[in-house]
């Protein structure tokens, strides 16, 4: 089986070893950013299967972020989940309205975390 490339985009480092723990297996080659210009950087270069990416992170937020790869057709397939602690509409709708594919509320279950991502990729 290939392993599928997934960016974790978040500034907690909880939560990425979180999701490491989650992710990180034979199944997925688990990559992470901590702002959202590394992310950016990151997703242009390496164009992993699906990005995990946090909407509050320092120097770009994930709906910037979002944005931008999505108006990108070397990046726009990039799958993108947004990661928020707030489950209001507004800010699901929003999300949405950057192109997102999927929106994700923390704090979350691992194993929900995981089914979401294998849904995705297939």
């Amino acid at each position: 089986m290939n392993k599928r490339t997934v960016l974790l985009a978040d500034d907690d480092p909880g939560l990425r070893r979180l999701v490491g723990a989650t992710l990180g297996s034979e199944h997925f080659n688990l990559l992470s950013a901590s702002d959202g210009e590394e992310t950016l950087s990151m997703a242009r270069e390496l164009r992993p299967s699906l990005i995990l990416l946090d909407i509050n992170m320092p120097r770009r937020n994930g709906l910037e972020v979002c944005r931008l790869l999505k108006a990108d057709p070397s990046t726009s397939e990039i799958k993108i989940v947004m990661l928020t602690a707030s489950g209001s509409e507004i800010d699901r709708s929003k999300a949405f309205e950057a192109a997102a594919d999927d929106y994700f509320v923390k704090p979350f279950s691992p194993i929900a975390l995981l089914d979401k991502v294998y849904a995705l990729l297939g």
